[in-house]
């Protein structure tokens, strides 16, 4: 994967909800994205088990203590920051739920964004130095599926029609696994390479993707 510090704005200047608290003391808080920034600078560099806590701590300038003041070890502060995400996205899910076939097809056909995908692209964006560093190859092979089963998963159960949405039938349920892992592959890609294009575009792609006939042209 490419260098996370090259595709997407500075950790620093993005909000940082995973690590925050209603309230919290604004040193602790600036503690926290000296942790994660720390963090994924090192993964990227070395990836999640080739450094310590005290390599850590010295990248993001802090003492020991105030690490273990808020975290157990370093699986702890990653945790942390994974939950964030996923608690997060939870948001996008109940919006999935509203979503039907016929709506997904109406802005397919016109080649309008799903406003809805434009706002998780948007958020995926605003995570992207997170998720550059952890769904690389020195980041934690868990959060791959935990991510598919968040968004694509759910996405594509979303817009099934009516009358497969409860359906249990092996096919089925191959049906939605095939769509949730490619879209997945999509965001992965999409990270990979900088995120050069924009969530509306993206939100563009999902949908041409779902509906492209054999044979249609793969033109955007």
């Amino acid at each position: 994967m490419s260098n996370a510090a090259t595709m997407s704005p500075s950790p620093d200047t993005r909000p940082i909800r995973p690590l925050e608290g209603a309230g919290e003391d604004r040193r602790i808080t600036r503690s926290k994205k000296a942790m994660r920034k720390a963090l994924i600078e090192l993964m990227e560099e070395y990836g999640f088990d080739g450094f310590t806590v005290n390599d850590l701590c010295a990248r993001a300038d802090l003492n020991r203590g105030t690490f273990y003041n808020h975290f157990k070890d370093k699986d702890d502060l990653l945790a942390s920051l994974e939950e964030g995400v996923l608690e997060d996205l939870e948001r996008f899910q109940a919006k999935m739920a509203t979503l039907s076939m016929t709506q997904a097809m109406a802005r397919a056909v016109t080649r309008q964004p799903l406003p809805l995908l434009v706002d998780l692209f948007s958020y995926l964006r605003e995570q992207g130095d997170f998720l550059h560093a952890v769904l690389g190859d020195g980041g934690d092979v868990r959060f791959g599926p935990r991510l598919r089963d968040a968004i694509c998963t759910n996405l594509v159960q979303s817009i099934l029609h009516e009358r497969y949405r409860n359906d249990s039938s092996p096919f089925v349920s191959y049906y939605v696994a095939f769509f949730a892992s490619a879209y997945l592959g999509v965001i992965v890609r999409w990270i990979e390479t900088g995120m050069g294009e924009s969530p509306e575009d993206m939100a563009r792609i999902c949908m041409r993707l779902l509906f492209i006939k054999p044979g249609e042209s793969i033109k955007l």
